[in-house]
């Protein structure tokens, strides 16, 4: 208990480099917290993937479609539970940087395959039966003010026209892993319309959501799917979930690898930092020592000193950075929502800031503890004054 008493006097005698650098860790955590939440942000949806979906797109390429009569076909294959279809519809919504994922999908086999999209028994029923209908995601309805009943009006890029959709529904994620930031509405709608206006491109879709009967079966299931369709006028291209988000991910692997270099850059400077302040604290303190030493003291008490005042140091700066890292990620969210629909501070990453923090007092702490430690008493005596 004396250690610990003179451990948290120690570190508040100098106050002012005390809570400078204090400050310093803290905004490093700060600072690391967030880049690890981007990281983890650009990784959200692989993470909420499912091991019993797969993704089968046109082989070529996923701007090209795939006839709608392969759904029959695919529901055949042994292992499949479910099959659900869907296009990317690209709609802008008032303006361009109102952007959000909207999609025309199969509703009935969509909402099943997606049990994480948890929405009220009664909106689901009338989004089933009403053509016109859509559904969004809660944060997408609260950022736009949109409530039941509402016409939403969507302008198309890829669908030339204006396309106008009645809300019937406001879904919310199970998880926090669940992006509540996208708009579903009827393939069948759109598809009714193309006929008229673009006959060629009707009776397409995107792509095809395959729910198998086991994850084990994943693999059997996509050489098999792909395998009927070979040496058609539109071969097939069969992965998981994951793999398919994973794609997208892998196309701007450099950034991701440049935030997550940065973010270890930025540990490495306050390890300096901690460093020097506790190189010139053990240097002024080697008199004191030196009298431990004389008072029976051993070298593992010194070594206690600074060790735990460097790491007292840390901690604090690394309680202070993770409770700032919370309204600033959820003001960060709310900005960029449109490019991090999910956007929440994980325990993973409150772990790795804690072990940050951990290594850095610990790494810091040991030069200053190696040479108060071997320093003899006569010599740290006459620096006594």
């Amino acid at each position: 208990m004396h250690l610990l008493t003179l451990i948290f006097k120690n570190t508040f005698r100098h106050t002012l480099r005390t809570s400078l650098t204090i400050l310093g860790i803290a905004i490093v955590i700060l600072a690391f917290g967030l880049l690890r939440t981007v990281v983890s942000a650009w990784y959200a949806g692989v993470e909420a993937s499912s091991a019993n979906r797969l993704v089968t797109r046109n082989s070529i390429s996923l701007v090209f479609s795939l006839p709608i009569s392969y759904k029959e076909k695919i529901r055949q294959i042994p292992g499949v539970k479910i099959v659900s279809y869907g296009n990317w519809f690209g709609g802008i919504y008032i303006d361009e940087k109102n952007f959000f994922a909207n999609f025309a999908v199969e509703p009935k086999s969509y909402l099943e395959l997606y049990p994480e999209y948890v929405l009220l028994p009664d909106q689901r029923a009338v989004f089933l039966r009403d053509r016109k209908a859509a559904i969004a995601g809660e944060k997408l309805a609260t950022k736009y003010g949109w409530e039941l009943g509402d016409t939403i009006t969507l302008k198309g890029t890829i669908f030339p026209g204006n396309w106008e959709f009645v809300l019937r529904g406001v879904y919310r994620g199970r998880d926090k892993s669940t992006d509540e930031t996208q708009f579903f509405f009827h393939w069948d709608y759109l598809n009714e319309a193309i006929k008229k206006t673009m006959p060629l491109r009707a009776d397409q879709t995107g792509f095809y959501l395959v729910g198998i009967t086991s994850p084990d079966l994943a693999e059997e299931v996509a050489i098999a799917l792909d395998t009927t369709f070979k040496n058609s006028l539109a071969e097939t291209l069969t992965e998981t979930e994951k793999a398919f988000q994973m794609s997208f991910v892998s196309m701007s692997e450099a950034i991701v690898v440049a935030i997550q270099m940065v973010s270890f850059v930025v540990i490495v400077i306050i390890m300096a930092v901690l460093a020097n302040t506790m190189a010139m604290t053990a240097r002024e303190r080697i008199g004191e020592y030196a009298v431990f030493k004389t008072l029976g003291f051993g070298g593992r008490h010194i070594a206690a000193l600074i060790f735990g005042e460097s790491l007292f140091i840390a901690m604090i700066g690394c309680a202070i950075g993770i409770v700032c890292t919370f309204p600033i990620a959820k003001v960060f969210g709310k900005t960029m929502g449109a490019y991090f629909p999910v956007f929440h501070v994980s325990m993973a990453t409150i772990c790795l800031d804690v072990a940050a923090a951990l290594l850095v007092g610990m790494i810091a702490a040991i030069f200053p503890t190696w040479r108060a430690v071997r320093i003899r008493i006569a010599d740290g005596l006459r620096r006594i004054g």
